[in-house]
């Protein structure tokens, strides 16, 4: 018979570490709908809902040496050298350089550079080829942070092609996201390793530092070669970007190619997590090119949940507000919290275009029941919530009336606002925008425009179970 003397310490000791446990949920919450729904499972069901608020549950990622935000000396040089290059840069022109974006430079700790020249690739197959290249043509070295590497086709070919930079004296600095890339296989690794690339895993650095946060996420994709050239979008290294059929039907997805001074603050978003993953600061070009390569007006915008501020969150509010003609979004995850939501009704009320492209197929059936929760509100705002039909869009891309594009990592929901680590490039050239609207404009017409009434034809459980869904959006 069981010590009852035991169990009841046992109870004592379950219940201590789960009032601790609401106690740092009240010292560090970020919004009270995530605070409320740990607290009650803390509480209600301590059992299942420690070990998960333990692994899951924080929303600051304090072991990561945040570099500049924190005043590390070694990285805080090269973004001192950065902004001293930037005042030699021809400036943004003053008409576009306004408050706004103003605001969007202060945010991101990074100066808006001009001389750029942005590319927009529309898909996998123009990523790809532009991407493979930009790497042969590096002669210093390669740069890579990708959330998920596969060992598929375009992985193979990837690894050639640093196998044969690397013999030509390129070096080759290779980070990956340990739970986005857990089915890269170790030889593949191993090889890169003995052909000379320095490897590491955004998960495995400074373990010590970083217990009980494996629910942040390294969820960039970013390449760089020399620190002229660098590319940043939704593509991750694996077969399905290419638009060949997966479950979810042919991919969709954007991403970017950035040749200029930009590009230089991108490094820099990639060696604060290199340093943070090996202790280790490489020797990198930090001088823009001269002359420049373009004439395009770039912002880098790094985020994660190391930023003083929710820095993802305040980029997708800032676009929202300042929009005054139109505002098309594209995300594969539509879960936005209250302000996010909030925000886009007041944006639609005042008469914007609103329109949130999300994919008719997910990957996450959860996320897809979370986003018909708010059909309802959306509708009656004249938000337009247009699902793509032919396949899994994952495309990151905001265009904010005539002025100025993004392409992104980052998705609109709770993860990419608060949990993963994300980056931004904002354009305003008119051509790169032009460019943006054209593309959106024809994915638009493989979508179909959902209304009120699509959420109401669903059977009662389905309503019910997406309403429940929808509150536990923050914990998704």
């Amino acid at each position: 018979m069981p010590d009852l003397s035991l169990i009841a310490l046992a109870l004592m000791a379950i219940y201590s570490l789960a009032l601790f446990c609401v106690y740092r949920v009240l010292l560090t919450y970020r919004t009270a709908q995530g605070a409320v729904a740990w607290i009650v499972g803390l509480l209600g069901f301590p059992f299942l809902a420690l070990p998960l608020f333990l692994f899951f549950g924080r929303n600051r990622f304090s072991g990561y040496v945040r570099a500049r935000r924190l005043g590390d000396r070694s990285l805080n040089h090269f973004v001192e050298e950065f902004e001293q290059q930037a005042t030699a840069i021809p400036q943004p022109a003053r008409e576009h350089f306004n408050d706004e974006l103003q605001v969007l430079s202060n945010l991101a700790r990074q100066p808006f550079t001009a001389g750029n020249q942005c590319v927009l690739l529309k898909d996998g197959l123009a990523t790809f080829n532009s991407l493979f290249d930009a790497m042969e043509d590096a002669h210093r070295y390669i740069l890579m942070e990708f959330y998920i590497i596969r060992s598929d086709r375009i992985g193979q070919r990837i690894k050639a092609i640093l196998k044969r930079k690397l013999a030509q004296g390129v070096r080759v600095y290779f980070l990956y996201d340990d739970i986005g890339s857990a089915w890269l296989s170790k030889g593949y690794l191993r090889e890169l390793r003995k052909a000379g690339a320095q490897v590491a895993s955004f998960g495995d650095g400074n373990i010590r530092r970083r217990r009980f946060q494996i629910n942040f996420r390294n969820h960039r994709k970013i390449l760089i070669c020399d620190g002229h050239t660098g590319f940043v979008g939704g593509i991750n290294l694996g077969d399905e970007y290419l638009g060949t059929e997966v479950d979810q039907g042919r991919w969709r997805d954007t991403h970017s190619r950035i040749d200029g001074p930009a590009v230089i603050g991108l490094q820099l978003a990639w060696l604060e997590d290199w340093n943070w993953a090996t202790n280790e600061t490489p020797d990198l070009n930090w001088r823009a090119q001269e002359p420049p390569p373009g004439d395009q007006e770039v912002l880098v915008i790094p985020s994660g949940p190391a930023d003083t501020y929710e820095t993802c969150t305040l980029f997708f509010l800032n676009c929202i507000n300042n929009a005054r003609q139109r505002l098309w979004i594209a995300s594969p995850y539509f879960v936005p919290d209250f302000q996010i939501i909030n925000a886009l009704q007041l944006a639609a009320l005042r008469g914007v275009d609103v329109r949130i492209m999300i994919p008719e197929k997910s990957d996450h059936k959860l996320i897809r029941m979370a986003a018909y929760s708010y059909l309802v509100q959306a509708s009656r705002a004249g938000i337009g919530i247009y699902q793509y039909e032919p396949g899994f869009m994952h495309q990151k891309v905001v265009l904010v009336d005539n002025r100025y594009a993004a392409i992104s990592t980052a998705n609109l929901d709770n993860r990419s606002m608060r949990l993963n680590f994300e980056v931004t490039a904002l354009v305003t050239a008119a051509e790169f925008v032009r460019d943006v609207e054209s593309m959106l404009t024809e994915d638009l017409r493989s979508c179909r425009r959902m209304t009120e009434q699509d959420y109401q034809d669903q059977p009662l459980l389905f309503r019910l179970g997406c309403r429940a869904v929808r509150l536990a959006a923050p914990l998704l």
